[in-house]
Order: structure tokens, then C-alpha cells, then sequence
């Protein structure tokens, strides 16, 4: 075969970026008659610069990638929808992008063998069909996602109307447990186009030649692989983890800030230090700052806690920024209290932290990059989901793998429900110290053992990976 060029269209959201930037390097290194072409969208609202959401560094080692920017779409979908669903704005804005993605391709003076599209992406799906090229999904998220996601489109298919939060728990084929309706994603009750929109997206789905899933066929339960083995759902391919471990496409965090960290880290006992990063667009508001730091205070467990300061209220479309001085949120004298034994950062790179081995826990949003991180490096976690699909892999981890502890996952935190000190104080005891701290530390290394198994030659994501080319290849030629 000639070499082909696959054109990835990725979201712009960091987690998806990121996880998608890693996937294309190691295909290409995996299979050299292959190039790539990424395609980047304008973000649709001014974005201030700040680390993670800057345009990517194109990967040193692998010379066989080229960006084309995109420029602004000719009618993109009026503001006011944002407000009512992020969901259907951005899936709209995406389709906005047709024309665009679909004059970029023809203009490739090159054989296109595939796109390679985020989930968020299914509309250009029509886009390969009119060119006569082949689509693939990757999903940056969970297959416990994904098949919650088949589930959402089967409510509106058969249903026809979103999730309402006075509903039973609610029984979905991929899951042996009954899911909370407050461990549905926000969007499931959205009926101003979150729910419709969703549900949309899977139905595209279903119509690609496979999707690509981030993850690795042992962390999941047999459940999840039997939803996702229906009639009409294409083939799957895992090819996790996927992780950006030497962080070469993320920014350098503060110099001074990582140096002093890590001598902290240096000075302290194994596996003793809770971990607390919510994400590139994790914060939280005043009240709940001052809820983590006495519950954090009153535990007395050592932390290294990664503390944002959300955008004010006429840029809530900008990311959380470092606070100028942390001392203005945090409890009166709490720095000096906790001195030696807590610290307060920051932005950090979350995975060279999650690889000290001072680390013992991990109290995080539940992001499906984080939740690989932390499964790759074995340390626990305690689950505190804040928006998108978090809600769902909170749940799978807490109730169907037994990989982390509930921090609070069955509510939605636009709701106003502020995680009392007491619930913090638990969790992050239950991390290190709890009843159950040496029998979960051992499924997560069990977990992180499968994880780097899976990679290996005839593991069973490097034997999906190539069962992935091949059929490339095969439709291609």
C-alpha cells in the first residue's frame, strides 16, 4: 500500500486534545505507510491563554503529522444555546464546520484512508460518506460511557423524552448496578437540546466503521462488552491507555512551584499524600473552598491540593486561572496549621505528580484521562465528578469496579450542593487509612497491572490496535 493520510478532527476540549495529539503519534509509529492530517477547529468563544488550551506543539518525534487551521465557520449557531445545553451548541458549531472540513479534505493532495473523528465530531460523518471515505470515532471517554450513551439513544428512540431526577434508579444493560438518577450525566435531563443532541451523537455512531475507545478490554465488566456487541453497533477497537506520561503535549507548569513540590513529595513516607486536581476547568466556588480545607484540615492526612480560581462572572466561558494569593479563600491561618504536613499549588502536570511515589490517593473529577493516570500509576481514588460524562465513570469506578471511594457522585453540582468537611475529612481517610485502604490499593494495582499488559506485544490493546490497521488497510485498498 502507498502511504495514506488519515485526517483526524478532534475536539477542542483539552482532555480530548491532549489524549487524541498521543493516540496519532503512536499510530504512526505503530504503522509508517500511514501519515496524518489534524484538522483544528476555531474555538468558539475567545479563549484567555492559559496552560492546556494553547494550540498544540506539533510531536517532535513523529515528522509524518501536519496541522491545518480552520478558519471560523460561515454561520456558526447563535450564543444564547450555549446557556441552555454546552451539549447541542458545540455538537451545532461542530456541523457548522461541514463545508469547511469537507473542502480541507478534497483539497489533500494525498489518499485519505479514514477520518478519525471525536465523538462530539459525528456530523462529519455525512462528509466522508459524500467523499467516499471511510470514518472512525475515537472516544476519549470510557466503553462504560459509550455504552450508556447506545442506552441514552435507545430512550429517545423508544421513549421520546429526556431523564426527570424524580425517576427510580435507572437500570442500563452495560452496568450489574442500579445507576442513581444523580449519577447521570447533567445532560440526560436536558430538554432545552442536551438530551436530543446526545442522543443524536450515538445514533451517528452507529453509522462509522468503528470506534476507537481509549481504554483497555480488562478494566471493564463483561457487561459493558456485551451491550457493546448489539446488532448495529460497529466494530470496537481498545487501544489503551492512551497517556501523554511525558506530558509532551502539555505546557511547563511554574519551575520554581514544581521544584519545591517535588522536594516536599521527596520528604515524605510512601504512598502517604492525598492528591487533589479537578481538571483544566476544575474550581470550585468560595463556600465549597472553605468545606475542602477544614474537611482536609480535620482529617490530618498529608495533601498536595491543586486550587484554581474560576473566571469572573463576565468571562464564565474562560477557564480557571492560579490565584494571585490563596490565602484570600482559604480559612484564616490554615497555611500555617497545616505547614509540613499539607500544601496548596497551583496548576502542576497532574501525571508527574500521580507518579511520585509519595502519593497515595487521588481526589479527582473523574476525567477519563485522570482515571487512566491513576490506574497506570496504581493509586486510589476517591470520586468527585463535576460536569460532562464524570458522573458516569464515577460511578463505574465507585460501585462497579471497586477502583475508588465516593466523595459525593450521586448529585450535579449546579444544583448548589455544597460537599460538606465531614464527607471530604472521610473520604480522604478512607484513601490512606480506611477499612478497606489495603484491599482497594490492591484491585488498583491489579488494574495498573492489566493496564501496561495491555500494551505489551500480544496484550490485548496492542492485538486490537492491529486488528485496527488491518481493517484500514482491507477497506482502504
Amino acid at each position: 500500500m502507498e502511504t495514506a493520510e488519515l485526517v483526524f478532527l478532534p475536539s477542542l476540549a483539552v482532555g480530548h486534545l491532549v489524549s487524541t495529539l498521543k493516540f496519532i503519534t503512536q499510530f504512526l509509529d505503530r504503522d509508517h505507510r500511514f501519515s496524518a492530517t489534524i484538522l483544528l477547529m476555531k474555538p468558539p468563544f475567545a479563549l484567555t491563554p492559559t496552560p492546556g488550551n494553547s494550540d498544540p506543539p506539533p510531536p517532535t518525534s513523529t515528522p509524518r503529522i501536519r496541522y491545518i487551521h480552520l478558519p471560523c465557520p460561515p454561520d456558526p449557531p447563535p450564543i444564547q444555546i450555549l446557556h441552555k445545553s454546552p451539549e447541542n451548541y458545540f455538537s451545532l458549531y461542530v456541523e457548522s464546520y461541514k463545508s469547511l472540513v469537507k473542502n480541507a479534505v478534497v483539497d489533500l493532495v494525498v489518499p485519505v484512508a479514514g477520518l478519525v473523528l471525536d465523538v462530539f465530531c459525528t456530523s462529519m460523518i455525512d462528509v466522508g460518506d459524500e467523499l467516499g471515505i471511510n470514518s472512525y470515532i475515537f472516544l476519549t471517554s470510557g466503553a462504560g460511557f459509550l455504552g450508556f450513551m447506545f442506552h441514552l439513544e435507545a430512550r429517545d428512540r423508544l421513549v421520546g423524552v429526556e431523564f426527570d431526577k424524580s425517576e427510580a434508579d435507572s437500570t442500563i444493560p452495560c452496568f450489574t448496578h442500579s445507576v442513581p438518577m444523580g449519577a447521570l450525566p447533567q445532560f440526560a435531563f436536558n430538554g432545552d437540546g442536551g438530551f436530543s443532541s446526545m442522543a443524536k451523537q450515538a445514533r451517528k455512531l452507529k453509522e462509522s466503521k468503528g470506534i476507537i475507545i481509549n481504554t483497555f478490554a480488562e478494566l471493564h465488566q463483561p457487561s459493558v462488552w456485551s451491550s457493546l456487541s448489539e446488532d448495529g453497533i460497529p466494530p470496537i477497537y481498545t487501544v489503551g491507555p492512551v497517556l501523554d506520561l511525558k506530558s509532551e503535549n502539555r505546557p511547563t507548569p511554574d519551575e520554581k512551584q514544581s521544584r519545591e513540590i517535588k522536594g516536599w513529595l521527596d520528604n515524605q513516607p510512601p504512598s502517604s499524600v492525598v492528591f487533589l486536581c479537578f481538571g483544566s476547568w476544575g474550581c470550585f466556588s468560595q463556600p465549597q473552598v472553605m468545606e475542602i480545607a477544614n474537611g482536609l484540615e480535620s482529617s490530618g492526612v498529608r495533601f498536595l491540593w491543586s486550587l484554581r480560581s474560576p473566571p469572573p462572572p463576565h468571562k464564565q466561558l474562560e477557564p480557571p486561572s492560579d490565584y494571585a494569593d490563596v490565602d484570600d479563600v482559604l480559612p484564616e491561618g490554615f497555611r500555617e496549621r497545616v505547614n509540613g504536613k499539607g500544601r496548596v499549588c497551583g496548576w502542576v502536570r497532574q501525571v508527574d505528580i500521580l507518579a511520585h511515589r509519595a502519593i497515595g490517593g487521588f481526589v479527582s473529577h473523574c476525567g477519563w484521562n485522570s482515571i487512566l493516570e491513576s490506574i497506570w500509576h496504581a493509586v486510589p481514588l476517591a470520586a468527585w465528578p463535576q460536569y460532562a460524562e464524570q458522573q458516569i465513570n464515577a460511578f463505574e469506578l465507585v460501585r462497579e469496579l471497586g477502583l475508588a471511594v465516593e466523595m459525593k457522585i450521586d448529585y450535579h453540582r449546579d444544583c448548589g450542593y455544597l460537599v460538606s468537611s465531614d464527607q471530604i475529612d472521610r473520604a480522604v481517610r478512607c484513601l490512606i487509612d480506611g477499612d478497606d485502604a489495603e484491599e482497594m490499593r490492591k484491585r488498583m494495582k491489579e488494574a495498573s497491572e492489566k493496564s501496561r499488559e495491555a500494551l505489551v506485544h500480544g496484550g490485548s490493546s496492542y492485538t486490537s490496535f492491529g486488528n485496527l490497521i488491518d481493517n484500514m488497510v482491507a477497506t482502504f485498498l
